[in-house]
């Protein structure tokens, strides 16, 4: 992050390096996003608020995170609302309920979780240890944690309807 205000406006450069997204993705996002608007200087460079980098990063997790398309999250945007989604860039606030948006099928209904034995490698493949920094064994929990949260909604809703 930059030595920057909080309060200070963000290039887009600096907006994507907070947000951890690359500068194409911030321009193609504004085009499907009617919410993300920054500031246009002269020559149309880009400014990034505060609020705009909380929107992006609240974006970014309900894409990449917790696997919304960019149809499902303009959806979420428009019935949440723009603090809510901007709330989810916070690493405490949980994800979003995805029974929420679930329409149930008969497809959806047959689905079962079949085993919760854990994934082992074939025996051919070579079992290689793993070097992770202390942060990357932490992102992996977190994802772990999200994955086995998500994991238990589901059987919940699948329970519900069968």
């Amino acid at each position: 992050m930059s030595d920057k205000s909080p309060d200070a406006y963000r290039t887009i450069s600096e907006a994507g390096e907070e947000a951890g997204l690359p500068p194409h993705v911030l321009r193609f996002w504004e085009s499907k996003f009617a919410q993300l608007k920054p500031v246009k200087r002269a020559g149309g460079r880009r400014m990034y608020r505060r609020q705009d980098v909380q929107l992006l990063k609240g974006l970014r997790r309900l894409l990449y995170d917790d696997g919304y398309t960019i149809k499902g999250a303009q959806k979420y945007l428009r019935e949440h609302g723009v603090a809510s989604v901007a709330a989810l860039a916070e690493a405490s606030t949980p994800s979003p309920d995805p029974a929420q948006d679930i329409k149930t099928s008969k497809v959806a209904t047959q689905v079962a979780v079949q085993s919760d034995a854990p994934v082992t490698p074939h025996r051919d493949e070579p079992q290689q240890a793993a070097s992770l920094s202390g942060g990357q064994v932490d992102l992996a929990r977190s994802a772990l944690s999200r994955l086995e949260q998500a994991r238990a909604r589901l059987s919940e809703v699948l329970e519900k309807t069968a």
